[in-house]
């Protein structure tokens, strides 16, 4: 079976599949998965029907979404793994990543064991759009203060506007790797701006929403998300100048009240980072949508595969 490297040509096809059956976690979106094609090489194979992709780097090779069909199929799940195995070493590296809560049982039922890897902070866009109640003060606080305090533009993303992001970007990271030396984080940090990257260069072919914030002229801000579903929307990218107070509330809120054809609004997860973990859950989210990595019980067992 060969393998089919992942490209923009791609998105009808994944999308199709991707929209099969419905999904609360962000990664089910073309857009998510193409970002990572700078960090990892993607490749992708229909096995009995269901459409698999890999991400593979130095380290070896994983499935970072399960297979996609309309059914699930032990024929492909094995077929996935045999593939995995053929580039790790050690199988303990081979595995399926995203499982949704309701697909557990079928995994076990292959012998795999499901362990929690992340929840999705998902939202409601009306409490958003509003930031109504005692839950919200601080947050309709910060926004009121950027009302007062700024005179500010709040415009549609352009390509014009590549340079400018990057540049906030790499502004916003520098800021927080003053007040954080963590190397997990500050490693996150950099994948997360070459994925923006890859992102700009290809955003008018992706699908995906974007706004800026500019002050006296200069982009302070951005965000940028995808319809994940009928009812959800996900933000994909927020960053602000973290020296202008209020603009996160500014941004996200003005976001939020544009999407009126969503009941949610999907924050992503947190990166298993606790000051990220406060972040969202002061937003009040209305659910945690957990994911789970699919894999063997003793991987050790089958170093010989």
């Amino acid at each position: 079976m060969r393998l089919k490297e992942l490209t923009l040509k791609d998105r009808k096809l994944f999308n199709r599949y991707l929209n099969l059956t419905r999904h609360e976690l962000s990664v089910y979106s073309f857009a998510n998965l193409y970002i990572w094609k700078n960090l990892y090489q993607l490749k992708w194979l229909k096995i009995k029907g269901s459409l698999c992709v890999f991400f593979l780097d130095k380290t070896g090779c994983f499935m970072n979404l399960p297979p996609l069909a309309k059914k699930l199929d032990p024929r492909s799940v094995a077929g996935a793994f045999k593939i995995m195995d053929s580039f790790n070493k050690n199988p303990a590296v081979s595995r399926i990543e995203n499982i949704e809560a309701e697909d557990i049982n079928f995994y076990n039922e292959l012998g795999l064991v499901c362990p929690e890897k992340s929840v999705d902070y998902i939202c409601s866009r009306d409490q958003l759009a509003g930031l109504s109640g005692d839950k919200f003060k601080p947050k309709r606080a910060s926004y009121n203060y950027f009302l007062k305090n700024y005179c500010a533009e709040y415009l549609s993303y352009s390509p014009g506007d590549k340079t400018a992001c990057l540049d906030l970007y790499s502004f916003w990271q520098q800021t927080r790797a003053l007040k954080c030396q963590d190397k997990a984080y500050l490693g996150m940090m950099e994948d997360s701006f070459l994925c923006l990257k890859n992102f700009l260069q290809d955003y008018e072919k992706l699908g995906c929403i974007g706004r800026v914030v500019k002050i006296d002229n200069q982009i302070k801000g951005l965000s940028f998300g995808y319809r994940l579903n009928r009812d959800t929307f996900c933000i994909l990218y927020e960053i602000t100048d973290l020296t202008v107070k209020g603009l996160a509330q500014f941004i996200f809120r003005r976001f939020c009240a544009e999407l009126k054809d969503f009941r949610y609004i999907n924050i992503m997860d947190d990166s298993g980072l606790e000051n990220l973990k406060r972040v969202k859950l002061s937003y009040a989210p209305v659910k945690l949508t957990p994911a789970y990595i699919a894999q063997r019980k003793d991987a050790r067992k089958y170093s010989g595969s």
